[in-house]
């Protein structure tokens, strides 16, 4: 399952990779590998079967008290 997860992102690289290089597209190139490495940090774990943690409460946890402060409500989570 792992090989074949490299290999698709590898595809997905060798697809992409040339043609933003080709047109200089150097802004487009970063965002790209950043996102690529980014899909290849979550997935890999889930491939090998590792729970990961629900970005949700993270989310409550850092926007909860500003929403308190502006909406006067406690998020429901």
């Amino acid at each position: 399952m792992i090989v074949l997860l490299f290999l698709v992102y590898l595809a997905i690289i060798a697809f992409e990779v040339p043609r933003l290089i080709k047109k200089k597209q150097w802004r487009d190139l970063i965002a790209f590998s950043v996102f690529m490495a980014l899909a290849v940090a979550i997935s890999l774990p889930l491939a090998l079967g590792v729970k990961l943690p629900n970005p949700t409460k993270l989310i409550a946890a850092v926007f909860g008290p500003l929403s308190e402060r502006v909406l006067g409500v406690k998020p429901k989570i």
